[in-house]
């Protein structure tokens, strides 16, 4: 299946990181978007394409052909961009770039089982050489655990009701299909809520990719060593696709961005903490009318930068 995904704030992201001949980190590939676009600014430099999904490796390697000689793609997860960067004998980089969420591809392939649309084996793995998969989770979780991350990962008020029906169905047989779970979801919850939702498994399957990818986990980590690894004057441009990954994002960039955090009564400073960054912008930036015509899920992105002291 041809890797099919339109990046979101692409022109805004890019062009954030100021791009000049030096060395770049796009540390969620996809299907190369945004790499080929920091690349067309690029006379020389390096960019390294980060993903744990072995299909947008492909796809993007294949779209970036013509600039093998500046791209090396990376099969791994941008968590690890410290590592990353020592394997290749990279000490900093001039700038970075983080899509968060899921990719189009991921979601129009039905056999990946990221959507209640399409019926398939529960998945939900953006590395699929992982082990644990929707399925596991689904089938081993506690009530309790269920309630937890759908409620904190979807905000979804009926996690209660969810995660108890989830639990009394598998008693009954597993529960293997994406369709399966859509149906226990749906049933879970009261008619009114049905109807009004664009689709009401739509939050509690945005609940389970996260777990199953570590997705909020690994990210406040993964903002801090990608700040570590920045030259001074080196931005960091990340886009977030619900408010709990922009929650996370904005706190740690304000928390990057500050000084004194001393009572207001110290005469003298004594925790001695530094900004490390300046925020690029403090009101996240969003999509434009046309790109919100043009495509559905620019409609909850927010973009937001910081730059290196």
């Amino acid at each position: 299946m041809e890797f099919n995904h339109i990046s979101v704030l692409l022109d805004e992201s890019v062009l954030m990181l100021g791009v000049k001949d030096g060395i770049y980190v796009d540390g969620t590939l996809g299907g190369g978007g945004h790499s080929e676009l920091i690349l067309k600014k690029m006379s020389g430099g390096r960019l390294i394409g980060i993903d744990q999904d072995t299909d947008a490796i492909s796809a993007a390697s294949e779209r970036l052909e013509e600039y093998k000689d500046k791209f090396t793609a990376v099969h791994n997860n941008f968590s690890n961009i410290k590592e990353i960067l020592r394997e290749l004998n990279i000490e900093e980089i001039d700038g970075a770039i983080l899509d968060l969420g899921v990719s189009s591809h991921q979601l129009d392939e039905g056999s990946r089982g990221f959507s209640y649309n399409k019926d398939a084996r529960l998945d939900m793995r953006m590395n699929k050489e992982q082990p644990f998969s929707a399925y596991e989770l689904i089938n081993t979780y506690s009530e309790s655990d269920l309630k937890r991350i759908i409620y904190a990962y979807g905000e979804e008020r009926f996690a209660p009701a969810i995660a108890r029906n989830i639990v009394a169905e598998r008693e009954k047989k597993p529960i293997e299909t994406t369709f399966q779970l859509s149906d226990i979801i749906k049933k879970a919850m009261p008619k009114e809520a049905r109807q009004k939702d664009k689709h009401p498994a739509k939050r509690t399957f945005q609940a389970i990719r996260i777990e199953v990818n570590r997705e909020i986990e690994i990210l406040e980590g993964a903002i801090r060593d990608f700040v570590s690894v920045l030259k001074p004057g080196g931005v960091l441009s990340v886009i977030t696709f619900h408010s709990l990954e922009d929650r996370i994002v904005k706190t740690v960039f304000n928390d990057l961005a500050s000084g004194c955090i001393c009572p207001k009564n110290f005469p003298v400073c004594v925790c001695n903490k530094k900004p490390i960054v300046k925020l690029y912008n403090k009101k996240p930036i969003v999509s434009g009318e046309e790109e919100l015509r043009n495509n559905n899920r620019a409609h909850s992105a927010k973009l937001r930068g910081i730059i290196k002291l």
